[in-house]
């Protein structure tokens, strides 16, 4: 795969570090700090926006790379619902873990890049698990205490969100272009 060598890194860097601090700042915000479920929701959206931006400057095949584009949207919606107040965490969640899961097919059908074929499909294939999510979205289940079992699996494709796919970033960001593929 062919990438576009002189943005790769910097957009990779920033990739990993936004989604790494987004993590960070639901764990902190679960710890007991409330003022940082926005900062949380809102880094949800720019980590979707950058991951749309890294796949565009991957060059995909234009299928992966429109599939990396609806879940980008996606993560958008599940921000915008969370914000707005118009549904809860939980369904908003669902939205958002769906659009990551969409990122994830781009990053396991892209192939990945260089020597980070295998992380890179790793961290997709988990990413994929928020598909299981999407009945619970046609569903509007929006109360974590009364959700069905299943969409706690879909919760696991944060597990590649949030820690596998900037961990890939980031190393990404450390590779030289020649290991890259330009």
């Amino acid at each position: 795969m062919n990438t576009e060598p002189s943005l790769v890194r910097p957009v990779a860097t920033v990739h990993g570090i936004v989604g790494l601090a987004t993590c960070l700042s639901l764990i902190v915000f679960y710890a007991g700090a409330d003022s940082l479920g926005a900062v949380n929701d809102v880094g949800n959206a720019v980590f979707g926006v950058l991951s749309f931006c890294l796949a565009w400057l991957t060059r995909p095949p234009w299928l992966l790379l429109w599939v990396a584009g609806v879940g980008t949207m996606l993560t958008i919606v599940g921000t915008v619902l969370v914000m707005s107040e118009t549904t809860g965490f939980y369904l908003a969640g669902l939205w958002s873990g769906f659009g990551f899961a969409l990122i994830g097919g781009w990053l396991v059908g892209a192939g990945s890049i260089g020597r980070l074929r295998r992380a890179g499909l790793i961290a997709g294939a988990v990413m994929v698990l928020g598909l299981i999510g999407a009945p619970g979205i046609a569903m509007g289940i929006d109360v974590m205490e009364t959700a069905p079992a299943w969409t706690f699996v879909a919760g696991f494709g944060w597990a590649g969100t949030y820690l596998l796919f900037p961990a890939w970033s980031l190393r990404l960001a450390g590779q030289d272009v020649t290991e890259r593929g330009s």
